[in-house]
């Protein structure tokens, strides 16, 4: 156990939350506002609500029209000599999404870090892969991924993890944490919430810490894979505390 515990040094555990690239459809330039319309138009085969409504629950789901509002990092250290693992926390959530974004960078660059999210895959890198090239910022090394063999990709998914080859199987981060008997994130708030957490309440604080739960709660998801207890005991230290 030892071994997996070094190897947890260079896994990045990540999430992030994810917004309405303004508070009202009518805040967008107008080619910005047409296009949203088009995209209505194929959500409202399945949901009623006009395009307005629409853009303020579902734009942050879309990287073309949302932008990333925190990103949430977590990282394991183990000390061999002490038989200690402590868990470092970390949020960014800078004034603008560029600033957020570029801080972000900057940690991916100092390590050669393993890249680790729940249904990272498919949601997480590429959205900020995409929100990387809009805010007009190179892609570091880790999320270069054109060209590259899958083995040359040093990204895990917890979602892919469980899938075991069940491609069609989704299964939510808080139903793996009830079933491994880990504590929940959603205390206050969940990601559905995120957008009137921020425009109406103003309350970023809020989603910060929501955001480090989730990323909490994937890393607890990783340990439970090697059978490890969800209730594991580990010292943590958050880093956005620590530097108050």
């Amino acid at each position: 156990m030892a071994d997996f515990f070094e190897h947890l040094n260079d896994i990045l555990f990540l999430d992030i939350e994810t917004i309405s690239g303004a508070e009202k459809l009518e805040d967008l330039p107008l080619r910005m506002q047409d296009e949203w319309k088009k995209k209505a138009l194929q959500l409202q085969r399945t949901d009623e609500r006009e395009a307005d409504e629409l853009y303020f629950e579902k734009a942050g789901i879309y990287a073309e029209f949302g932008k990333i509002i925190c990103i949430g990092v977590g990282y394991f250290t183990y000390k061999i000599e002490e038989d200690e693992l402590i868990y470092r926390t970390k949020s960014y959530a800078g004034l603008t999404e560029h600033e957020t974004l570029l801080e972000f960078r900057g940690l991916l660059e100092k390590r050669d870090w393993m890249l680790c999210a729940h249904n990272g895959k498919e949601f997480d890198i590429p959205y900020i892969c995409r929100r990387m090239l809009i805010n007009k910022l190179p892609l570091p090394e880790i999320l270069q991924l054109s060209g590259k063999k899958p083995w040359e990709i040093r990204h895990l998914d917890t979602l892919e993890l469980w899938k075991f080859g069940d491609y069609k199987h989704y299964t939510r981060l808080d139903l793996l944490a009830t079933i491994f008997d880990i504590p929940s994130s959603k205390e206050g708030i969940d990601g559905s919430m995120v957008n009137t957490v921020f425009y109406k309440e103003e309350d970023l604080d809020n989603i910060r810490k929501y955001c480090l739960r989730d990323v909490e709660v994937t890393a607890r998801i990783y340990l439970a894979y090697q059978g490890l207890p969800g209730d594991l005991s580990f010292e943590i230290i958050n880093l956005d505390t620590a530097a108050e």
